[in-house]
């Protein structure tokens, strides 16, 4: 018996319900993947300004701004 129109159209949205629930998922884990990989990276931002003298709360100085040792 050959597939009618709406059972072929069923049959295609079927399936493309199906890659677009694999497709959800993966997306998911890259997502809580990459949240993992934010907080690890604060943690670090983190102890890297406990390590600094001033507390990390002066901000960073750039060299340009320091005058050469001949001044």
């Amino acid at each position: 018996m050959p597939l009618t129109n709406i059972d072929e159209r069923l049959m295609n949205l079927e399936i493309k319900a199906s890659f677009t629930e694999d497709l959800v998922e993966q997306l998911n884990q890259i997502i809580f993947r990459q949240q993992q990989q934010i907080d690890a990276l604060l943690r670090e931002v983190s102890q890297l300004r406990q390590q600094t003298p001033d507390g990390g709360s002066g901000g960073f100085q750039s060299l340009r701004d320091e005058l050469p040792p001949h001044y």
